[in-house]
C-alpha cells in the first residue's frame, strides 16, 4: 500500500493538482471541497478500475506480482472490480478495520475483496 501511494501521487499531480491549480492561479476560481473530494475519488477510481480491468494488477501490484482475480480465478468484472473500489473505501478510511479484517479471516482476504467477490492472488511467474 505504500508503495501504492507513492505512485498515486504522481497521478494525483497531473489528473488533480494541475488543473486545479490552473483554476485558481488563472481564473481565481475555488472549487469547493466537495467537488475536490469527488474529483480525487473519479480519477483514483478511473486508475485502479483501469488497471485491474486491463491487466489485473496495479504498476505497485506488478512489482509485487500480486493479481487481482474472482474466487474461482476469473477477470473480474467491470462491475465487480467497481463495487471492490467503491468498497474499499470506508475498509481503509474507518481506520483500516477493512485492512485488519484480512488478519481474522479463515482466507486472510480483505474485507472489500470478500464483500466484492474478488481476491488478491500471488503469481507464479
Amino acid at each position: 500500500m505504500a508503495y501504492e501511494s507513492l505512485l498515486l501521487l504522481g497521478v494525483l499531480s497531473v489528473s488533480f493538482m494541475l488543473p486545479h491549480v490552473v483554476l485558481g492561479i488563472g481564473f481565481d476560481i475555488a472549487v469547493p471541497g466537495w467537488i475536490l473530494l469527488a474529483h480525487v475519488f473519479v480519477v483514483l477510481g478511473i486508475y485502479f478500475v483501469w488497471y485491474w480491468h486491463r491487466w489485473g494488477q496495479t504498476l505497485a501490484m506488478q512489482t509485487w506480482k500480486i493479481r487481482l482475480t474472482t474466487a474461482s480465478g476469473e477477470q473480474p468484472s467491470l462491475a465487480r472490480l467497481g463495487l471492490r473500489y467503491v468498497l474499499a473505501w470506508p475498509s481503509l478510511v474507518y481506520l483500516g478495520v477493512g485492512v485488519l479484517w484480512a488478519l481474522f479471516d479463515r482466507d486472510r482476504q480483505f474485507l472489500h475483496d470478500r464483500l466484492a467477490g474478488t481476491r488478491l492472488v500471488f503469481k507464479r511467474n
